[in-house]
């Protein structure tokens, strides 16, 4: 299984990595992410900052989080999404992954669309929320957020930086 990254290439299965003389951390098995990309009617996306005791907190991101064991990611994203904000998301469209090693994990990041949910935003965990277009302006952005924003400046034919440093 290969997984897609931001300049459109692929990257080997983690075991594939592990025989072709990987470095230690090349050869950390990926934790399996599920990201939702919420977008409004007008286009714009939503991200959240990511809580305080959490590692990176005060970052940026897309909301999501792990896949538990026997889940798909549709089912954990819906999960997690009612977790942390309270909504009750419609169908999730699979649309990239991206593999990315951060010196605490190295994570398989599922990122799906979601046009369509219910029930009112709850910062369940005392997280801040924001909905934005390009460029971002909510500083600073998670690493792995940042392929999202150059993927939609492709799609929507954004010229120019996508977010702060």
């Amino acid at each position: 299984m290969a997984s897609t990254m931001s300049d459109g290439s692929a990257t080997a299965a983690p075991q594939e990595q592990a025989t072709s003389g990987a470095t230690p951390l090349e050869s950390r098995r990926p934790v399996d992410v599920a990201v939702g990309v919420l977008i409004d009617g007008t286009g714009r996306f939503l991200l959240t900052s990511r809580p305080a005791g959490k590692v990176y907190a005060g970052y940026w991101e897309f909301p999501g989080g792990k896949l538990e064991a026997g889940e798909s990611v549709a089912q954990a994203l819906a999960r997690e999404l009612h977790e942390e904000l309270g909504i009750a998301i419609g169908a999730a469209h699979p649309w990239q992954v991206e593999l990315v090693d951060y010196p605490h994990a190295r994570v398989r990041l599922h990122f799906c669309k979601v046009y369509d949910w219910q029930g009112e935003f709850q910062m369940r965990e005392g997280q801040a929320m924001a909905w934005e277009t390009l460029p971002v302006r909510s500083r600073p952005v998670l690493p792995g957020t940042v392929p999202v924003l150059q993927w939609f400046a492709a799609e929507r034919n954004h010229s120019g930086p996508t977010h702060g440093d």
